[in-house]
């Protein structure tokens, strides 16, 4: 029989571990935490630990028991982990929603969960109770994690079940389910995906972030920030890490608008900053205004997503460091990280090829292009499907085993994403399937568009068959000079007019990818594409 154990970086033991340690590091939050409003914005590695075990003893109050489900959604913060950590420490599995804007899909998640409890933020609860939408049956029990607030109805606050016995500390073993975190959903309702601490961080890739590698990982004397969805499975990849490499600071980052950023990065210059791509993309204005804010910045990471070269030249151009690297992982929830690549300042220097930033190297997992229609390997220079083989692959998707297995070929994993081998061991990411337009890469369209378009903020190239692609801009100020959009498309594949939206109104996943499908209904209203979707 195989031996079961339970790692440190198991999430219900690793804020116990980091407590214990000689080195610690020390949490900055920009707001107070929903289940600690009184608690202040500074954490040490004991009061972390013991956060972690009073959310233990509440949720084993409130019923929760070894092998129970729990869901958590509430508004975004780092408290969302140590909710899911005080649930794995008693043996339970944390399946964590981020509160999206269709309520109905947080229902679906929710059933398909299939929860003792669910722990509910104030906000969410108010957007269900005027919406008249029940987030779950009658047996769940609801709890409330924030003030109170309008909806809570029957929701019992967190803060009554505070005081009562200590709960065993019993977390699983590092192949048992662990935690359930949701894709970004940019089609339809997010999946669930199961994974166990092995898979989510024991395993290479996530692992390699607890080396100490030059350039890449985190240094003692660094100051860490983070602005990403803390309902992800990244987070708690990177919440293990950091604990095990314990910087001098980390900075968790809830609301990732550009006045908050501004006000905390003020505060906590960060010498690495991750954030996913759209956000880096968002904060241009900021480092347009407020340069001063990145000069100490040696480390840029973004991850699950393509970036534009413009995106990271802006950024590499603010930090004063002698060597600013930014590192690019394209990843699914399912199975973690896919490939890398190390940008720097030469690499992006100039009007940057467009396809500069989203060409690397496999993640240390099996990785192959194959034909979409008959599975063979594709011959280098012409794309396919990207297959990923990895033992950090999840478990399955909770309430939909079958969608999970269609997406398996033996040891193979089908991403979705379209690819082409271009030498050296390298892939080039072209598209997601669903959202391919046959003769062109999306993903470079925009790059180039956003080189020359100085007052945009965002774009998106839609395709619809029968016609040209569509591109979508959000500008500056929302207007669009005619001239300028002449001279920006001089050379490039026929397009059909452009479209203003403006950034706020661009519908958007937690990770803040932007779905497509949605804004494709929106803008032309229509939800036709050449992309099969299969393996959405």
């Amino acid at each position: 029989m195989a031996r079961r154990t339970t790692s440190s970086f198991h999430l219900g033991r690793v804020f116990d571990w980091h407590a214990e340690q000689a080195r610690q590091s020390v949490l900055h939050i920009d707001r107070p935490f929903d289940i600690a409003p009184d608690g202040g914005l500074v954490y040490d590695g004991p009061a972390l630990a013991a956060a972690v075990r009073e959310l233990s003893d509440c949720l084993h109050a409130a019923g929760l028991r070894r092998g129970d489900r729990v869901v958590v959604s509430k508004e975004n913060h780092f408290d969302m982990v140590l909710l899911a950590a005080g649930a794995a420490r008693i043996g339970a599995v944390p399946v964590m929603i981020a509160p999206i804007a269709s309520l109905e899909s947080v229902r679906t998640m929710v059933d398909r969960a299939a929860p003792r409890l669910l722990v509910a933020g104030t906000g969410l609860l108010a957007r269900a109770a005027e919406a008249g939408v029940e987030l779950a049956d009658k047996a769940v029990r609801v709890v409330r994690a924030g003030p109170p607030g309008a909806g809570a109805g029957g929701a019992v606050p967190l803060d009554e079940l505070r005081g009562g016995p200590a709960a065993p500390a019993r977390p699983g073993g590092d192949d048992d389910p662990m935690i359930a975190t949701h894709t970004s959903g940019t089609t339809g309702v997010p999946k669930l995906v199961l994974h166990t601490a092995n898979t989510a961080v024991g395993r290479f890739p996530p692992r390699m972030e607890r080396y100490r590698l030059p350039l890449l990982t985190t240094r003692r004397d660094d100051v860490v920030a983070a602005a990403v969805s803390f309902a992800h499975i990244r987070v708690v990849a990177w919440a293990s890490s950091q604990l095990k490499m314990a910087p001098r600071k980390l900075v968790a980052v809830s609301d990732p608008g550009l006045a908050t950023v501004e006000r905390v990065l003020e505060e906590h210059r960060p010498t690495s900053l991750e954030a996913f791509p759209n956000v880096f993309q968002h904060w241009e204005q900021l480092v347009d205004e407020r340069p001063e804010l990145f000069t100490q910045t040696r480390l840029y990471v973004s991850t699950f997503d393509a970036v534009h070269p413009r995106t990271v030249r802006k950024f590499l151009g603010a930090s004063r460091r002698r060597f600013p690297v930014w590192g690019w992982g394209l990843g699914q929830s399912e199975i973690t990280g896919i490939m890398a690549n190390l940008f720097t300042r030469r690499t992006v220097r100039g009007k940057a090829r467009p396809d500069a930033t989203n060409t690397g190297w496999p993640m240390l997992v099996g990785l192959d292009v194959v034909d979409p229609e008959t599975g063979r390997r594709q011959a280098r220079g012409k794309p396919g499907i990207i297959m990923v083989s990895t033992r950090a692959r999840c478990l399955t998707y909770l309430g939909e085993d079958d969608r999970y297995r269609a997406k398996l070929d033996g040891r193979w994993w089908n991403s979705g994403d379209l690819g082409v081998r271009v030498g050296f061991g390298r892939v080039r990411l072209i598209d997601r399937e669903v959202d391919m337009v046959p003769g062109i890469s999306c993903i470079e369209l925009e790059s180039t568009l956003l080189e020359r378009l100085e007052n945009a903020s965002d774009v998106t190239v839609l395709g619809v068959p029968g016609q040209p692609p569509v591109p979508v801009l959000c500008m500056r100020g929302d207007r669009l000079d005619p001239r300028e959009w002449e001279r920006a498309t001089a050379g490039l594949p026929e397009m059909a007019a452009p479209r203003t939206v403006p950034w706020e109104d661009v519908p958007r996943t937690a990770t803040w990818k932007v779905r497509r499908a949605a804004l494709r209904e929106q803008v032309l209203g229509t939800g036709a594409t050449f992309g099969s979707g299969k393996w959405t």
